[in-house]
């Protein structure tokens, strides 16, 4: 059958936005087929090419929902990026009128709102417990363990090389190193090691950070299911939230991508905004099989 679909992007972190709401054949995919359908559409040799799918779905909790696949047919359950960009696709089709969204997602309740141009998002509190994140690490030791079991500066070690790192859940989970170049710094070999560890049950998003001063930093990041990306959403505020525990910069901070700027506020009240621009690149059609 032919699924319209839009291609979108925030900061080069590019998605398939697909309307499941409008492509009711959709509706009747187990997520073990979504998990296909996302791994084939985001091919980019041999279909349309992105780093994740996202789905428009009904709610009964608030305005509409979003499904998160990655590259690899991986369900997540928050994308900063990416709901940007689902919020720009419903205000551009008409689908809201509101200025200020609810989207339901696996990590809770996210209100997108306009602000000069740019996509602002709550995204939420982060989370310090090793539960949330997921982290597991086994008491057998209780001087390996941080004190209070929050994981900021802990020595973690990979072949051979010991990182500072700093661990979070923005809705999913983040480990933060800061490195002195990160233009030089091996990315990709370290990258996949890390998320792939067994210390992180579901994986985990490693963000490696330059600091530029105590508003700035520079980020690359390794996605969860993805690779290398050029853009994070979740990512760059797991980022600010750790550089400013660690007492490097403030609470307002710039991250410098690798496909543009974000900016991210953890707010007195313990919540964490982020604004960025979100892109529509082209509209189409792809006959799929259901």
């Amino acid at each position: 059958m032919k699924i319209e679909f839009t291609k979108m992007h925030g900061l080069g972190n590019d998605f398939i936005v697909i309307n499941a709401i409008k492509e009711s054949p959709l509706a009747n995919l187990g997520t073990d087929e979504l998990s296909m359908l996302a791994a084939h559409l985001c091919n980019r040799r041999f279909t349309i090419g992105a780093d994740q799918l996202l789905l428009l779905c009904p709610s009964r909790e608030a305005d509409f929902r979003m499904r998160i696949f990655n590259a690899d047919g991986s369900e997540v359950e928050m994308c900063g990026n990416g709901i940007r960009c689902l919020a720009r696709y419903i205000w551009d089709r008409g689908l809201s009128e509101k200025k200020v969204l609810e989207i339901e997602t696996p990590a809770g309740i996210i209100k997108p709102e306009m602000c000069d141009g740019l996509v602002r998002v709550d995204m939420g509190m982060p989370e310090f417990s090793p539960e949330k994140i997921p982290i597991d690490i086994q008491e057998t030791d209780s001087a390996v363990l941080p004190e209070k079991a929050v994981f900021i500066k802990y020595p973690f070690e990979v072949e051979g090389q010991v990182f500072d790192i700093t661990c979070l859940s923005m809705g999913n989970p983040h480990c933060v190193i800061v490195v002195d170049d990160i233009g030089t710094f091996p990315v990709n070999y370290y990258g996949p090691m890390i998320e792939n560890h067994q210390i992180f049950p579901r994986k985990t998003n490693v963000e490696f950070v330059e600091i530029l001063n105590d508003k700035e930093i520079k980020m690359r990041v390794w996605e969860r299911g993805a690779g290398e990306t050029m853009a994070c959403g979740t990512g760059a505020s797991a980022a600010a939230v750790a550089t400013s525990l660690i007492g490097i910069t403030g609470r307002a901070v710039t991250v410098h991508l690798l496909g543009g700027d974000l900016f991210i506020e953890w707010a007195e009240d313990g919540h964490i905004y982020m604004a960025g621009p979100a892109v529509t690149v082209f509209d189409g059609y792809i006959n799929i099989e259901i």
